[in-house]
């Protein structure tokens, strides 16, 4: 785990404010920073009783440049058996499956973070040097229920790539 600060949205530079302080997917707000479509890398997965845990990169499809590095937890029981299946299949970021399955939500961040990155971050990230990155932890819910835990660090970040 890399030394992780939790801090306030003033204290985020641009762009990255713009990009994590929002209510909305991340897979959305990275397709229109980047001007580009948003694909699936997965890291890591498991399943753990009615959970699904993945560690991802969320990356350009036309360059595979990195644009958020993202850990979650998901309650797969709320989903409908094609949804579900969609996730576990781990190709699509999780915001376009809601969007493109009608499947309303909202999304609440939790927390805004100050990272400091691993050298592991620094080479997915490629990083020449080490610099403070910046991320945020959101919930996700369908009505009352929670089926969400997010976590998304963004690499280092310049204007718009349009």
């Amino acid at each position: 785990m890399p030394p992780v600060t939790v801090i306030s949205s003033t204290e985020i530079p641009q762009p990255y404010r713009s990009l994590l302080v929002h209510e909305s997917d991340m897979t959305r707000t990275l397709e229109e920073h980047a001007g580009d479509r948003v694909i699936l890398r997965p890291l890591s997965t498991f399943v753990s009783g009615a959970s699904y845990f993945r560690r991802v990169l969320l990356v350009r499809e036309k360059s595979g440049r990195p644009l958020a590095m993202g850990a979650i937890r998901v309650r797969l029981d709320v989903f409908t058996t094609r949804v579900r299946a969609q996730i576990l299949a781990g190709d699509i970021p999780l915001g376009r499956i809601l969007r493109e399955g009608g499947f309303a939500y909202t999304s609440t961040v939790k927390a805004l973070l100050a990272v400091e990155p691993t050298p592991d971050m620094m080479g997915i990230f490629w990083m020449p040097q080490s610099k403070t990155l910046y991320g945020r932890r959101s919930e996700m819910f369908r009505g009352k229920t929670k089926f969400a835990d997010i976590v998304e660090v963004l690499p280092p970040v310049s204007r718009a790539r349009k």
